[in-house]
């Protein structure tokens, strides 16, 4: 029997990502659809309005749905196992929520950063740090809930490089700096209703080099005394720069070894690399996580965003650096494998592991 799901947040970008990732999903049928009180009470298709950003229609089976308000958990928690949860809110104000949500025993799989540093929330890439999962058990001790907690999907900006450098961390990497140019869909935004944006470059993105620097370190560390605790063995430091990209996050990256390996064992290292979700084949786990393109001139967003379904992330310019050891260049989906992709594998992960049981 599928398990029922409810998207809180579902007017935003990423809530119509989700929509359209699970239709006609094999584990998850969607059962609630939760926005701010302005949209409650209004059929999904008039909430939404103008506003639907995807390249895909709204998908037949929500456009007649009545949007509730993402606040009336009690009404809520009647209809749904877990949600997803992709609010456009302040920071504290989403953490609240989020933990309402537990309390009422409801999981809650999110896309948002308040509940990313929270020491007992595991912040996931499913093919890297699975086993942060375990985590959940002593966040629930904490909640007082028998089945409700928090798992939360990191930025969308760290997809594009983190996932090469954890391959290669037997070689020891100590020292990352890493230029990420991040298209406008990460803003929730498109060309049409940014034009500041067309012909443009914004050297800044607020916050969003504080979270590129410290999430992979989360993401790298180990759960000690019941918290999940930051590795200490690198230090990154990061550059977030908006570009005229519709989707796609491109980062360049040079790193640092204290045990250099040779070109083609980063190579060898990058094709092998598989973790539990292509084991255990979820519906949107890459066939290939990381794909290395040989010509000089790819990765491209436009080109090689969607490999896998926009699940998979690119590599690309592996050489030799006359600073650094070596420097490449990383691609990823930012809305895919970055954000509502990217949560929908986590709960996948959790559902094949009984989590929602």
């Amino acid at each position: 029997m599928k398990k029922r799901v409810g998207i809180v947040g579902a007017t935003g970008m990423v809530g119509q990502r989700f929509l359209t990732l699970l239709d006609n999903h094999p584990f998850f049928e969607v059962t609630v659809l939760a926005a701010s009180k302005r949209s409650a009470g209004q059929k999904y298709v008039d909430a939404v309005g103008a506003r639907w950003k995807m390249t895909t229609p709204i998908p037949e089976e929500y456009k007649n749905m009545t949007v509730v308000d993402a606040q009336d958990i009690d009404a809520i928690r009647l209809h749904v196992d877990f949600v997803f949860c992709a609010v456009d809110m302040k920071k504290d104000d989403i953490r609240a929520l989020e933990e309402a949500y537990a309390k009422a025993e409801i999981p809650v799989v999110s896309n948002n950063s308040a509940h990313r540093m929270t020491a007992d929330v595991p912040m996931v890439i499913p093919e890297i740090n699975p086993e942060h999962l375990e985590i959940i058990e002593t966040q629930k001790a904490r909640l007082g809930t028998t089945r409700g907690f928090i798992a939360v999907k990191p930025n969308c900006s760290i997809q594009s490089y983190v996932p090469m450098l954890t391959p290669l961390l037997e070689f020891e990497p100590y020292e990352v700096v890493a230029t990420t140019y991040q298209a406008i869909s990460g803003a929730g935004k498109t060309f049409a209703e940014w034009q500041e944006m067309v012909d443009n470059v914004i050297p800044f993105i607020g916050g969003e080099e504080e979270k590129s620097e410290q999430e992979p370190l989360k993401v790298w560390g180990s759960i000690q005394n019941g918290e999940i605790v930051k590795t200490n063995d690198i230090k990154i430091t990061t550059q977030c720069i908006r570009v005229p990209v519709t989707d796609g996050h491109t980062a360049a990256v040079f790193v640092k070894f204290r045990n250099k390996p040779t070109k083609e064992q980063i190579l060898t290292a990058w094709k092998n690399f598989r973790g539990e979700p292509q084991e255990l084949s979820l519906p949107h786990a890459p066939k290939q996580f990381i794909t290395y393109f040989e010509e000089d001139n790819r990765p491209q967003a436009k080109l090689d965003r969607d490999i896998f379904g926009g699940m998979g992330v690119c590599a690309g310019r592996l050489r030799e650096d006359s600073v650094y050891d070596y420097k490449f260049v990383g691609l990823s989906h930012n809305t895919l494998r970055g954000a509502a992709g990217g949560a929908v594998l986590i709960a996948e992960l959790l559902y094949k592991k009984g989590y929602f049981d």
